[in-house]
């Protein structure tokens, strides 16, 4: 695991609130969460009843998540090309309109569970849509070093409302059942409306024409593909959701079947896991720079599995509420150490894009997990269930053995390096020409062959990344000590975003980590297909 660094000054964990765009929208999506969370206790204790509740309440986060597995790529490609404000004001106030309709059904009686299910299932859809414009934007509120204060109070949001809502919502149930609560959350996204309303967000000067989607979503997949650092976040975060999904799924179930409890009662429970989140959130900065990402991961998936063990064999009620604390920091450790470093490691141009790919497996890995283990309760049982997800959990905290963070994760230099010079052509193509091929020669002297192949891999990693469709390196036939590179670009557009807005810093430092291994000046070649 890599050392923790020590020697930076650490923000303060309240910094991101100095910016009062940044301070309006957290404020506004805390109400509009704690909205969300008295929805989800309204919903899943609408079902609880049903002789199959252990497969319907599971089924209210999967109506609610899975439209993240058919919709965050295209969510995240469309939060790149479009205005992401807009695109939020947009989403908002559709959500509003299908929580009013909910509500308006369940008032006249006739939301049955799969009419419920279904409008949490479109609901869900506008989530979809709105998570990585959401997350994008927060490089645009605060300075970079705030980025994991940011995503801190981030969850902290969600995490307090989930401490106050539920157990609000639960008292609201039981006094006048889930109508009031969905109304309340309906309400609730007018605040965020009004501040992105009122938010004059730059415009963006466009120095090329707006990429085409399916482009773009395929330049978003070649950039994970060849991103180690992303790819490593995204496993991690697998390896903890999808076990950590079936304490969410299966709470419910066990409050009412085995703690006996009333919806109020219910709602203490997720209100305690919200207080442990909360409280994770105020130290998360100083325990990152302390003890590093990966020790904070390996803290968050066991102090999980405890929570989760406990959840499962201990029937008193006090007990299980301060392991549900536990559990609370643990989840929030966890997901916003992962987060915070994505968000840091992605440059501007496909932030969004990767995002809904980290999105895609959150909220996908909640939807199919949360069915799976009311699958495996209603067959085995919910203690063996958990007992299960435990194990899983455990042997999460083991993998980072074998699958830590990589050391460079979140301490990337991701700016913009436009560090290629203006192609030298003799015609000017039009954006859609293409395929391009770009051959670029280099002579090498025999005893610096070894480190040059080496570091060229990093180059054609950056190349892929940038959007190179293939990426190889040959040694020439006839001429001695000279090695040609050769990548494809699927059009003259899509090599023109390279050399503009795509460059980064650590691009820029695989090609320096190249030159030293070179003699001579590279000679460079451009082939524009003819059709």
């Amino acid at each position: 695991m890599a050392a923790p660094t020590r020697d930076r000054a650490v923000p303060s964990a309240w910094a991101p609130f100095a910016s009062p765009v940044y301070r309006a929208l957290w404020i506004a999506q805390f109400v509009s969460n704690l909205g969300t969370w008295m929805q989800t206790v309204g919903a899943q204790w609408m079902l609880v009843g049903d002789p199959g509740a252990a497969v319907l309440v599971p089924l209210v986060q999967t109506a609610t998540a899975l439209p993240v597995m058919l919709l965050a790529l295209p969510s995240g490609v469309l939060a790149d090309l479009v205005d992401r404000r807009r695109l939020l004001i947009a989403t908002q106030a559709a959500m509003a309109a299908g929580v009013s309709l909910l509500a308006v059904l369940t008032g006249v009686g006739v939301a049955t569970p799969a009419l419920l299910l279904t409008l949490l299932f479109l609901i869900g859809c506008g989530q979809a849509l709105t998570a990585p414009a959401w997350q994008a934007i927060q490089p645009e509120l605060v300075p970079r070093d705030q980025i994991p204060a940011a995503a801190a109070l981030t969850s902290m949001s969600m995490n307090g409302a989930r401490a106050i809502g539920p157990a609000v919502a639960g008292v609201l149930v039981s006094l006048s059942g889930p109508t009031l609560v969905f109304a309340l959350n309906a309400v609730s996204f007018v605040g965020i409306v009004v501040v992105l309303v009122g938010w004059r967000r730059p415009a963006e000067e466009r120095v090329l024409p707006t990429e085409r989607p399916l482009a773009a979503l395929s330049a978003g997949q070649r950039y994970i593909r060849s991103s180690p650092v992303v790819r490593r976040i995204l496993l991690r975060a697998l390896l903890f959701i999808a076990p950590g999904s079936a304490l969410w799924g299966l709470l419910a179930v066990i409050a009412d079947r085995q703690l006996h409890l009333s919806s109020a009662g219910y709602g203490m429970l997720l209100g305690a896991l919200g207080v442990g989140a909360v409280c994770g959130a105020t130290v998360l900065s100083r325990l990152q720079s302390t003890f590093g990402r990966n020790v904070l991961l390996l803290v968050g998936a066991g102090g999980f599995a405890v929570a989760t063990v406990v959840l499962a064999v201990v029937p008193i009620f006090g007990v299980v509420l301060a392991a549900l604390v536990i559990g609370g920091l643990s989840w929030l450790l966890t997901l916003s150490t992962l987060n915070a470093s994505l968000q840091l490691s992605l440059p501007a141009w496909v932030r969004a894009r990767g995002l809904s790919v980290y999105q895609l497996v959150f909220m996908g890995g909640q939807a199919v997990g949360s069915l799976v283990w009311g699958l495996i309760a209603e067959g085995a049982g919910s203690v063996a269930a958990l007992l299960i997800s435990a194990a899983l959990l455990a042997g999460c905290a083991v993998s980072l053995l074998w699958w830590p963070l990589h050391p460079g994760t979140g301490d990337l230099d991701v700016e913009v390096s436009a560090h290629w010079g203006e192609p030298a052509l003799v015609f000017e193509p039009e954006p859609p020409d293409g395929p391009v091929v770009v051959l670029k020669s280099y002579r090498v002297e025999p005893e610096d062959e070894a480190g040059f192949i080496a570091a060229m891999a990093r180059v054609g990693r950056s190349r892929q990344r940038t959007g190179a469709a293939q990426w190889r390196l040959f040694r020439s036939g006839e001429q001695p000590n000279t090695f040609v590179e050769a990548f494809i670009v699927r059009s003259w557009g899509e090599h023109l975003r390279q050399h503009v807005i795509r460059q980064t810093g650590q691009d820029l430092l695989a090609e320096q980590a190249v030159d030293k291994f070179v003699t001579g000046e590279p000679t460079l070649q451009h082939l524009i297909a003819v059709n």
